[in-house]
């Protein structure tokens, strides 16, 4: 019996357009994701470096972008946060019927975006649904990796068997599932979290 929900952001409340900071980028010269791109985003959404040192870690590797360019690029991802999904969450805290995590692969420019595009109401009617709200960049952690899985079970004393959850990445999905945890990878454009009840 799932007693516990622990939902991903992106593209599960928040619409993604993942390709955006790619096709933004070209223009800066950017021909495709290298090693040393990979390493330092991965680094900043763990927090293990500020949004200035990653900043200026970018701006030297594309010194044709402004500043204002770069972060405009960085945050071209993220879309729309439809009020049905938010309703809809804030419908399942008011029911009391489980625990509700928030779990987010995110960096402090993404969050400080979001909030400002949404509104800080709405901002937090969504965070106040959540008992725990986890943002990777807040934590040193991000997922795929087991620790951050862990981390939260053991933090909050939850149950894996008795846990969903849900993510529109596999890899991030898999990696619960190898703990025990019930997943739903969530098919973006064909399915939606408003459909939970289907997955419990």
């Amino acid at each position: 019996m799932i007693k516990n929900i622990i939902l991903d952001f992106g593209d599960i409340f928040i619409d993604l357009d993942k390709p955006a900071t790619a096709r933004e980028m070209v223009k800066f010269g950017f021909s495709g994701i290298t090693p040393e791109l990979e390493q330092l985003f991965n680094t900043y959404e763990k927090g293990l470096i500020s949004s200035r040192n990653f900043l200026d870690t970018v701006a030297k590797l594309f010194p044709k972008a402004s500043e204002t360019e770069l972060i405009a690029a960085w945050n071209a991802v993220l879309k729309e946060f439809p009020d049905s999904r938010l309703e809809f969450v804030e419908e399942m805290a008011k029911s009391n019927k489980y625990r509700l995590f928030l779990l987010s692969n995110t960096n402090d420019i993404h969050i400080e975006f979001v909030r400002d595009y949404i509104g800080a109401d709405k901002f937090n009617r969504f965070k106040n649904a959540f008992e725990v709200f986890y943002l990777s960049y807040e934590m040193g952690m991000r997922k795929p990796d087991a620790e951050i899985f862990e981390f939260v079970l053991n933090e909050n004393n939850l149950i894996a068997k008795e846990t969903l959850f849900v993510d529109d990445t596999k890899e991030n999905t898999d990696a619960a599932a190898e703990l025990g945890i019930h997943v739903w990878n969530l098919k973006v454009g064909q399915e939606d979290i408003t459909q939970l009840k289907n997955h419990l």
